[in-house]
């Protein structure tokens, strides 16, 4: 495996004084353990991530994700085609909905 840039999550900024416990755990369970295990690449975890975050309908925690594929290595044609073959096999609602997020962030 080659050396990928650490991970790192936002959990404390976000919710630290409103909701420590989970931004603990966002930040240091999430992120710096489970983000940064040598088993899987961040663009490989990146992509597991979308797919199912669009399978979900999670279009608010997509967003965030889809920019941090983008910074893990994952091509936007990519992403597109990823949430293209979700939407076959998790329904068109959840892929709709993922697609009209990837497109407005790609075209900001």
């Amino acid at each position: 495996m080659t050396e990928q840039p650490k991970q790192v999550g936002g959990g404390r900024n976000m919710f630290g004084d409103f909701a420590p416990k989970l931004a603990e755990l966002t930040d240091d369970v999430l992120f710096a353990d489970v983000w940064n295990r040598l088993e899987l690449s961040a663009r490989d975890r990146s992509l597991i991530t979308v797919a199912v975050l669009t399978a979900g309908g999670n279009t608010d925690q997509l967003r965030f994700h889809l920019g941090r594929a983008v910074e893990n290595g994952v091509a936007k044609e990519e992403l597109i085609e990823a949430i293209t073959h979700v939407t076959l096999y998790a329904g068109w609602p959840q892929g709709m909905a993922a697609m009209g997020v990837a497109k407005e962030l790609f075209h900001e």
